[in-house]
């Protein structure tokens, strides 16, 4: 039997560790821009526009993402389409991200004063340029920290992935804990890994949070 050092442990989880990093950009990139325009069809006059914004949010806000990874992975085969674990945990994620960012930058859109709005109607500008030059610029100010904090969110969510067969660092985690026979160790390694990852954004998050509550003042 081959014994494991901490460190042998610890490398391979930082390998691991690679993944989680790479479905979480592609989960909060791609997710951001499904939200982006979501966001834009939210804010037209059009009702039914409204409608199907609101009800997708509603419908990833409202279910598990455990859930939605399953319906990912096993209902595509539904149709006859071969998935493998990786674009199954990438899509869901993306759809559920898309679905928290939609509704996080909404709130910052509705937080620009009214009169901003009427403001750029007395110049003649049309919706598109109403959005480009006056609200979203000023939106997205105030949306950086809330975003950058979500990203912590999108990281953990990726554990999930493990069900599916995505091998991740919780999944990478399982697999050496069944070889080693080392659970406390090797789960304490994937701890110190996430909070390694999560622990600057969190803290970067909460910095731009208290520039851009001074730059209000």
């Amino acid at each position: 039997m081959v014994e494991f050092t901490v460190w042998d442990i610890f490398r391979n989880l930082l390998l691991a560790g690679r993944w989680t990093v790479a479905l979480s950009l592609i989960a909060f990139i791609g997710g951001g821009l499904v939200g982006l325009a979501l966001l834009i069809m939210r804010l037209t006059p059009s009702i039914w526009a409204q409608r199907f914004v609101s009800g997708y949010v509603q419908l990833f806000q409202g279910t598990p993402l455990l859930m939605q990874l399953f319906l990912a992975y096993f209902g595509i085969a539904l149709f006859g389409i071969n998935t493998s674990p990786w674009v199954a945990a990438a899509l869901a994620l993306t759809l559920y991200t898309s679905a928290f960012l939609t509704e996080i930058w909404r709130g910052c859109v509705a937080s620009i004063p009214k009169g901003q709005w009427e403001a750029a109607q007395s110049l003649a500008m049309n919706f598109g340029e109403q959005l480009r030059h006056v609200v979203l610029p000023q939106a997205t100010r105030i949306a950086i920290p809330p975003t950058v904090g979500f990203l912590v969110q999108v990281i953990k969510g990726t554990a999930l992935a493990s069900v599916i067969g995505f091998i991740e660092l919780t999944k990478a985690g399982t697999m050496i804990t069944n070889a080693t026979f080392k659970p406390f160790v090797v789960y304490s390694c994937v701890a110190l890994l996430y909070f390694g990852l999560c622990f600057p954004i969190s803290f970067y998050a909460k910095q731009l949070e208290r520039r851009m509550n001074a730059a209000h003042r």
